[in-house]
């Protein structure tokens, strides 16, 4: 049986669609006219007959697969099996690519064409239009005749490109089962063809010896990788180990790696590199170290709560609100009274800022429309971040998550509903956050949203949601879901409506109300007693804090490090702290890694969690004359008051969350700022008290309601 490549991709996306799909849906999936998939439907037809399967056609609704679920996967398994399935051109290209990537030697265009089964003709072809991917990560396609074809550039750059290859063409739900299932073991039937192919770059054993070694480590940062960050990292090593066995060594900058081990991040990759080297029974260089420690420190987080502005850095803050205030007075729209975006852009930021400063690629498959749909609010952004970030491009691709960002905030609004629904996305953080956004403003039952991602489908108890909106297909899932796109188009609006209709008829109501005044009381009186333990839990640290406060009068010192010194000697003395000396050292180390002073301002803002700290402080020193340090926005600046914020290497959630917004209330507005440079204790502790009373009341208040 033969099959086309397009043809192969149309049967696929009907097989992944579990409700009716339209003709143009299908056509910009595969990037064609609706004409070309008109045309193209009655061979997919004819090849659907074969396994007794059929199209059921609805008028301005659209098509939908039909049949029975044994002969569809019989269909699945056969598309991968096909002697003669031939590559789209997108596909061939990325064959290409790697073929070429991986080979020390030139090619002949002969070669490539004979395992491609095209001509010569169409693989020059395909060479033509792919020199501009090889520029983008500073490669050169050399072509000479009688010598073939060779791609000449350093080794980080064949790997970064390598790396980005098999993010764009594999499915992060294979590629997650390849890693938590050991499909390696089974039929390479169950694998996309592409896929196949680039997989075969990498040992497969070696893969799932990567990924346990990777997630073990993993559980020691102070934050969660993506799907797609975790996804890249096991990626990465195993395209370094893959090219260290063949003798294609990468060099790291050596002044760069000794900033870097002063970080976390660095002690994790190296602890990383020693499990791998154990496992595989081979020695890695430590550049290595450095790579992997730039993949941890600009890996994409997941979360789904307030992002602690105390582990990360507040220049970062500091630059978000600038980009929050260009777009805000824009679109005549009060942004700074969202306060989620501001913890959504600082989430995103930092790891992105630092992807884009080592030359670190990402992909964005929404990113055509987005464009589409936010033209403006797209324009806008862009120009925000050349105005904020004048020193780092930005790709559109980074500008197209920033963009889900403030189109999530927009559209974010409170509706009083009673639907539970759980949104399963695999795409990052702002797809999750902007389809949540979409489900609550476009659909009024929907009370609450649950962002998950794929490796946590095992561990969630989907019984408790009323509505499951998938962006991926979801195998071997008993539970209705419906599957949508991020950006939740008008069909799947109706979609979810229906499947919610459907779910109401279902619904037997004096079930639902005998089962509420069975448990209303208990549910009542844990309620009580949880809003009772919150309160108790950020008023012992809020009083903790208050309690020690203080403002230092440092009347001698010629240095900064001379300063710092007497203000943690003083912390020393009051019991704050065991250890002066190693608050300062690693205070000084975090200086290195980025400016401390706030813009605009006297202040300067030292911040650390060590071990051996007692308990969490904020101290505020008046210096006797003013020193001149780096700010966060890079230039040199003075400062004569240092804001000193310290915590426990172990310390709750709540007291990370106080210090976070204490972290926020210095850039809020220039009254804050001018508040904690007045050098006055009695106003600061008073701005402080009355500020954080209305944090801890609104913090209270969210957790009672999701009780």
């Amino acid at each position: 049986m033969y099959i086309s490549g397009r043809e192969r991709k149309i049967i696929e996306f009907l097989l992944e669609s579990k409700e009716e799909v339209t003709i143009k849906e299908i056509a910009d999936s595969l990037e064609v006219s609706t004409r070309t998939v008109h045309r193209d439907l009655k061979s997919v037809e004819d090849i659907l007959a074969k396994y007794q399967l059929g199209l059921n056609k609805k008028s301005g609704v659209g098509i939908q697969l039909i049949g029975d679920e044994e002969q569809k996967h019989q269909l699945e398994l056969a598309l991968f099996t096909v002697e003669h399935t031939d590559y789209t051109p997108e596909e061939r290209q990325a064959i290409i690519v790697s073929t070429l990537l991986e080979s020390n030697e030139p090619m002949k265009l002969f070669t490539l064409a004979n395992e491609l089964q095209v001509t010569i003709a169409t693989v020059s072809n395909d060479l033509d239009r792919m020199e501009e991917q090889f520029s983008e990560f500073d490669l050169e396609l050399v072509r000479k005749r009688g010598y073939g074809v060779k791609v000449v550039g350093k080794e980080k750059n064949k790997r970064a490109a390598l790396s980005y290859l098999i993010s764009q063409h594999m499915d992060e739900y294979d590629f997650i089962h390849l890693l938590k299932e050991n499909i390696e073991k089974k039929s390479k039937q169950q694998l996309d063809t592409i896929s196949n192919r680039l997989l075969g770059i990498v040992d497969r054993n070696r893969l799932i010896i990567i990924e346990k070694s990777v997630e073990k480590v993993s559980k020691k940062l102070p934050y969660e990788l993506a799907d797609s960050s975790h996804i890249g990292l096991v990626v990465h090593l195993a395209l370094a180990i893959e090219r260290l066995n063949k003798g294609e060594n990468i060099q790291f900058d050596p002044n760069y790696l000794h900033d870097l081990q002063e970080t976390k991040e660095y002690d994790i990759a190296r602890e990383l590199i020693y499990n791998l080297e154990q496992a595989l029974q081979m020695k890695i260089p430590d550049d290595e170290i450095g790579y992997i420690t730039m993949h941890l420190m600009g890996a994409k987080l997941r979360y789904d709560h307030d992002y602690l502005l105390e582990e990360s850095s507040l220049n970062v803050a500091y630059k978000a609100k600038e980009l929050i205030s260009h777009v805000g007075a824009n679109i005549s729209e009060e942004l700074d009274d969202h306060p989620a975006l501001l913890n959504d852009l600082v989430a995103h930021l930092k790891p992105t800022i630092y992807r884009l400063q080592q030359g670190m690629s990402i992909k964005n498959p929404l990113l055509k429309e987005i464009k589409e749909d936010y033209q403006g609010l797209f324009s806008l952004v862009e120009d925000g971040v050349k105005k904020v970030f004048p020193e780092t491009k930005f790709p559109d691709e980074e500008i197209g998550y920033l963009v889900l960002h403030f189109a999530s905030s927009i559209l974010r609004q409170d509706s009083e509903t009673d639907i539970r629904a759980l949104v399963i996305c695999s795409s990052g953080i702002g797809t999750s956050k902007i389809l949540a956004s979409r489900l609550l403003q476009q659909i009024p039952e929907i009370k609450h949203v649950d962002n998950r991602s794929l490796f946590e489908m095992n561990t969630i108890d989907l019984a408790n949601y009323d509505l499951i909106v998938s962006t991926v297909a979801l195998k071997d899932v008993d539970v209705k879901y419906v599957l949508a796109s991020p950006m939740l188009t008008n069909p799947e609006v109706e979609k979810i409506k229906k499947h919610l209709r459907l779910m109401k008829i279902r619904h037997r109501p004096e079930k639902n109300k005998r089962d509420k005044s069975i448990g209303e009381n208990r549910v009542g009186e844990e309620a009580v007693i949880s809003r009772l333990q919150l309160m108790q839990e950020y008023s012992k640290v809020t009083l903790e804090l208050l309690l020690h406060f203080q403002v230092q009068v440092i009347k001698e010192a010629e240095s900064m490090a001379e300063a710092l010194e007497q203000v943690c000697l003083a912390l020393e003395k009051d019991q704050t702290l065991n250890s002066a000396a190693t608050v300062i050292q690693a205070i000084l180390a975090r200086e290195k890694l980025g400016g401390v002073g706030i813009p605009n301002t006297s202040l300067v803002l030292y911040h650390t969690r060590s071990e051996t700290a007692r308990r969490v402080s904020f101290t505020v020193a008046t210096l006797p004359k003013a020193f001149t340090v780096t700010g966060m926005d890079g230039n040199e600046m003075q400062v004569e008051t240092i804001l000193l914020m310290l915590a426990p290497l172990e310390t709750s959630e709540a007291s990370l969350e106080i210090l976070s917004f204490i972290s926020g209330l210095m850039i809020k507005d220039q009254l804050s700022t001018t508040i904690f440079g007045s050098k006055d204790e009695t106003k600061i502790s008073q701005f402080l008290s009355g500020e954080l009373n209305e944090f801890i009341n609104k913090k209270i208040s969210i957790r009672s309601d999701q009780l």
